[in-house]
């Protein structure tokens, strides 16, 4: 009989034991398959993404009727916006009647908000509610993608903004043009055609999922702080895509033999249910995000946990590396270093790299450009750099001010210790600098390789 423990040996050797680059080309697959979809159900089961989702909802909540009044004075410009009704009804369609209700209330609501008569302070609230919301979603979607920085604050204005005037126009332009393209006269023809009309009618079906993937695919390359291939954010879309419309048929169920809940909670049972449908739509867009940075980082698939645990020589080591690479290219004037670049070239991932650069940078060894993507150059001159500052960098990085070494209280024995330990590093670098270590004739690094398993799986254990 076999029990939990030996399941679970069992998996961890079959699919976490192995380096898929060893196996035949169709158990490669299938093990890398399998990871995908563990670590998929893992960050679910985490916890953070349905937190996400939950406070995109509370957000949403508050956010919803400026946001609409905001894309609906823009539509107005373009004589478009009474597409916005038929667009509410399509994404409320699985709340059956009451979502027809609640489209109408939420029009009603829009209608009644005049930007014109708001005033600046007004106006500027207004703004804010919605420049709020698209940051949170930033958020929600950097969590995503390992991303701890957000935008520039000038890049962030101007990119919200563009999300606000011209994300509206785009999106109803393109149903605008699929309707169009209908009605034409020889489609209308073509469609009396029986096999053609058959044909038409089918790919009309399809067209609620092709736009729905194209707008999910905008924004998975457009919103987390980090460039997104776009093949990636279409196979993140793709199934976002088909759990999103799937997941409606199966709400759109529940609504209707939800008669009871009507029964309990009278006029706040559509409130309820609206809810629980943002919260669904929410986690499906933080799932189908989570895909698409899989598929774009598959080194992360060798980690059986979420948040990596670096050993403190792997972080030395990492961090003289680094170094290293850029103050080479610095000296010999050759091509810059990114962080992905540096993820690729030391083969981890690149949330590793990410820590290490946070830690020379807050030391003031490093200078992250204002370059897109930014690259990464020394802070002084190579002469000026100690190798003892640099493993005091990663030493110290992590050490809160409010508990520090200084705050410990350790035993007079251990304190003489860890001095003489203190002297011996010292002593044994006596005053060697990053210029040192590049030393004369050294050559150029390999070219980066992509990420390899073992080195992943390496810094996941711990």
């Amino acid at each position: 009989m076999v029990n939990s423990s030996n399941l679970s040996e069992l998996v961890t050797r079959e699919v976490w034991g192995v380096d898929p680059a060893t196996l035949p080309f169709w158990r490669a697959k299938l093990t890398r398959l399998t990871r995908f979809v563990w670590v998929v159900i893992r960050d679910l089961l985490d916890g953070q993404l349905t937190l996400q989702a939950m406070s995109l909802v509370y957000t949403t909540l508050l956010s919803l009727v400026p946001l609409l009044a905001v894309s609906f004075s823009v539509l107005k410009g373009f004589g478009v916006h009474n597409q916005l009704e038929p667009v509410l009804l399509h994404m409320l369609e699985p709340l059956g009647e009451q979502g027809v209700e609640l489209t109408q209330n939420i029009i009603g609501f829009v209608e009644n908000v005049k930007v014109g008569v708001l005033g600046a302070l007004g106006l500027g609230l207004l703004i804010y509610t919605v420049v709020s919301l698209i940051q949170k979603i930033e958020r929600a979607f950097n969590y995503a993608w390992r991303v701890t920085r957000l935008r520039p604050f000038a890049q962030r204005f101007s990119d919200y903004l563009s999300v606000i005037v011209i994300g509206p126009v785009l999106a109803f332009s393109a149903m605008g043009a699929t309707a169009s393209v209908m009605s034409l006269t020889f489609v209308q023809r073509a469609r009396e055609i029986e096999a053609v009309g058959t044909l038409i009618d089918e790919g009309a079906r399809l067209v609620p999922y092709v736009l729905i993937i194209a707008a999910f695919t905008f924004v998975y390359s457009f919103v987390p702080n980090t460039k997104v291939r776009l093949r990636s954010a279409l196979v993140g879309a793709i199934v976002a895509g088909v759990l999103w419309q799937s997941v409606g048929w199966v709400f759109a169920s529940f609504v209707v033999n939800s008669t009871k809940y009507a029964a309990i909670y009278s006029g706040l049972a559509i409130l309820i249910l609206f809810m629980i449908w943002l919260y669904l739509g929410w986690l499906i867009m933080l799932v189908g995000a989570t895909i698409a940075f899989y598929h774009q980082h598959p080194e992360y698939l060798a980690t059986r946990r979420r948040e990596l645990r670096l050993s403190n020589r792997l972080k030395e080591r990492l961090a003289l590396t680094v170094m290293y690479l850029v103050g080479l290219s610095y000296y010999r004037g050759d091509a810059k270093w990114s962080s992905e670049r540096l993820a690729g070239q030391v083969s981890v991932p690149l949330e590793v790299i990410d820590s290490v650069l946070g830690a020379l940078e807050g030391r003031d060894l490093l200078i992250r450009t204002d370059d897109d993507p930014p690259y990464f150059v020394p802070a002084r001159a190579l002469e000026a750099i100690s190798i003892k500052a640099l493993l005091d960098a990663v030493r110290r990085a992590e050490e809160d001010p409010y508990l520090n070494l200084a705050e410990v209280v350790a035993a007079p024995p251990v304190d003489g210790l860890a001095r003489e330990l203190d002297d011996g590093v010292a002593k044994v670098l006596h005053e060697r600098t990053l210029r040192d270590l590049i030393g004369p004739g050294k050559v150029e690094p390999e070219p980066a390789q992509p990420p390899g398993d073992n080195v992943a799986r390496a810094a996941g254990k711990g």
